[in-house]
């Protein structure tokens, strides 16, 4: 559903912007890849591995400047961690079978980030800024095992505990494929600066990630397009 509604919002923002996508100005694209995230203040808390998409604007804040305002959404986003202790959920049986399992927490997220990015000529990027996350649906998965590794499953719904907004600084490095015409691989680190969960009297509970990212562009893959077909209209007409 997030890849179908990428390539929806894709058609209809090159309707709606046309040119502009090639101006230089202003690229547009698609962007995901793989983060690693975790919790601080939760006991035995290991990275949970999750994949993101989303789409993506690059704006250049001044005409031939080499500074951008990397923004977008990230329509498909979750944070959380693995490997949480158990804990009780006031059910005995549910409880006894439960004891020595593992709780697996997935916070899922619509983000929105606000990055200033600077190219250098090299076509090496660095980039810093806020982002923004507004709460979809919070989740804790329960693993035990019976006969083998993680053959029980219980699933406890816990978005009312966590709070609707969280935000915090992310910072990346990167670098522009093609002489600065293709995709953009890159690294970032995200650490979120507001306690997601409600009424919490003990360490604070911040959100952090790792993201591996891939940003497929738009507007330059038209515009290459373009020229390939102007350049093969030219030796179709002999000019």
């Amino acid at each position: 559903m997030s890849v179908s509604y990428g390539v929806r919002s894709q058609v209809l923002i090159s309707l709606l912007l046309g040119d502009e996508l090639n101006s230089g100005q202003l690229g547009y694209g698609l962007n995901g890849g793989l983060n690693y995230s975790s919790l601080t203040g939760t006991e035995e808390a290991k990275f949970l591995r999750s994949f993101y998409i989303g789409t993506y604007f690059d704006i250049r804040l001044r005409q031939k400047s080499d500074l951008y305002l990397h923004t977008g959404v990230r329509l498909k986003s979750e944070l959380g961690a693995r490997g949480i202790g158990v804990y009780p959920m006031n059910e005995p049986y549910l409880d006894s079978v439960l004891t020595g399992g593992s709780v697996e927490r997935t916070l899922k997220y619509i983000h929105i980030p606000a990055l200033v990015r600077y190219k250098f000529p090299n076509h090496f990027f660095v980039e810093i800024g806020p982002m923004f996350g507004l709460l979809v649906r919070a989740k804790d998965e329960f693993f035990n095992r019976m006969k083998k590794d993680d053959d029980l499953l219980f699933q406890n719904i816990v978005t009312d505990q966590y709070k609707w907004l969280d935000a915090g600084l992310e910072a990346g490095i990167g670098y522009h494929l093609m002489k600065g015409k293709g995709v953009y691989l890159g690294v970032r680190y995200y650490q979120g600066l507001l306690d997601v969960l409600k009424d919490n009297a003990s360490s604070p509970c911040l959100n952090q990630s790792i993201y591996l990212f891939a940003s497929i562009p738009v507007g330059t893959l038209r515009e290459a397009q373009a020229r390939r077909v102007q350049k093969k209209s030219k030796k179709d007409t002999g000019q």
